[in-house]
């Protein structure tokens, strides 16, 4: 079928914008999926999946300007011994970045270097094009043509400190795509953190492949800069009795959208991924996600929270879908907004779409403004009404929080909001 002009044209403009890496291992999937893009086109707001997230400023040729964000933050992270990879515009920082091969039980590359054989050209791409069907995911495919930078990670055992990438932004108009690939063998492990605004537009897209009991921690966050739009794609394939938990942290930004793509393929699989944000004025923050239940007994979880005032809004779009013979499938879903004024807005789409009979599988969205009873207690103590409101949102985003397995990084990311809800207070 051939795509609506406006579509196409909009398509083919973005396209021109841009140029396509040539040669390399990876030559064959960026091909591949330059012609998913142009058979699908980029997303405009008449796209089902995109009804409540307007993706012009995600699409359009011209890359809009963001200032650079001034901040005396100490960095994210700063107390985790982790191995850090820093990209700055998109482009990857060796001086500012630890020795690739500092780390044991663990094979990093950059996506830049090229060459024509690696082991990633079986991961690049592939992933993706799956999480295709049944909806149609062009940011992705956009991204896997022609990101310029990333990570290959090949976990060979137990890794010992987190990998963590390290976006920042110099420019006011830098267009980042960032592409990484994380292999994690049989019965390894490996954490894996993302932070910091990377672009003034950027898209990154994540592809983990996780072997029969391997298990593989992602904890993302999404910074205070307020001028910046994000696309991120994160694809996860989990094999017989592996462990995938992924949780990102969103405080402010023009428009984020975050997609999720899940395949428990191997029995006794468990995948969780849970968010937390906290949006004030001209805020648009979307999750995404889509779990694919293709084996017996797995398990998945996904916990999102949204903290909305001064006219922000959220959006959730979650869908468990259980093939087949994927009997004793346990699926939780459950999606949350805390209204702190009647500007903002929460907007929902939980889905199940069942094919097996022996499951257990909810889901549930809810919104409201503050508990006023718990509000009156605190504040009949003496707690002022900022910081009574402060405690009664970190209430309400623990339990998204606690599905952060480490203590140490469940921690930080703690003191990252009562940070935040101190500024925005202050």
């Amino acid at each position: 079928m051939a795509l609506p002009q406006v579509k196409q044209t909009a398509t083919e403009e973005r396209l021109n914008a841009l140029t396509l890496p040539e040669g390399g291992w990876s030559a064959v999937a960026r091909a591949d999926a330059l012609a998913r893009v142009r058979a699908m086109g980029l997303p405009n707001a008449r796209d089902e999946y995109w009804k409540f997230t307007r993706p012009q400023t995600l699409v359009q040729a011209y890359v809009p300007n963001a200032p650079v964000f001034e901040t005396d933050e100490a960095p994210v992270f700063k107390d985790v011994d982790r191995l850090k990879i820093v990209f700055v515009d998109g482009v990857f920082d060796a001086d500012a970045s630890d020795d690739l091969s500092a780390v044991e039980n663990v094979s990093i590359t950059r996506l830049a270097e090229g060459g024509d054989i690696h082991w990633a050209s079986a991961l690049y791409g592939t992933l993706e094009a799956r999480g295709q069907d049944p909806v149609d995911r062009p940011l992705a495919a956009l991204n896997t043509a022609f990101a310029t930078d990333g990570v290959l990670v090949h976990a060979t055992g137990v890794v010992s400190r987190p990998i963590s990438f390290i976006y920042l932004q110099n420019s006011d108009a830098s267009d980042a795509i960032l592409h990484h690939c994380v292999k994690v063998d049989a019965g390894c492990e490996v954490t894996i953190l993302e932070s910091g605004p990377a672009a003034a537009r950027y898209n990154t897209c994540l592809e983990t492949d996780i072997a029969d009991n391997a298990t593989l921690h992602h904890v993302r966050t999404q910074g205070r800069d307020h001028d910046r739009r994000a696309a991120t794609a994160n694809f996860a394939r989990l094999g017989k009795e592996s462990t995938f938990k992924s949780f990102t942290l969103t405080a402010n930004g023009v428009l984020t959208r975050n997609e999720t793509v899940i395949e428990l393929t191997g029995d006794d699989a468990v995948a969780h991924v849970a968010g937390a944000c906290i949006g004030d004025g001209d805020f648009h923050h979307d999750d995404t996600v889509f779990v694919t239940h293709d084996a017996v007994n797995c398990e998945s979880r996904q916990v999102f929270k949204k903290v909305l005032r001064n006219g922000a809004t959220g959006v959730f779009q979650g869908k468990i879908l259980v093939k087949e013979g994927a009997q004793k499938t346990d699926g939780y879903q459950i999606s949350q907004s805390l209204l702190l004024d009647e500007d903002s807005q929460f907007l929902a789409k939980p889905e199940l779409e069942i094919y097996a009979d022996d499951v257990a599988c909810s889901h549930g969205s809810t919104s409201g403004a503050i508990d006023d009873e718990g509000l009156f207690y605190l504040r009949s103590r003496g707690v002022p009404e900022g910081a009574a409101t402060d405690l009664l949102t970190l209430a309400f985003l623990a339990e998204a929080v606690e599905e952060i397995e480490d203590e140490t990084l469940a921690e930080e990311i703690g003191g990252l909001i009562e940070t935040w809800l101190m500024r925005r207070r202050g």
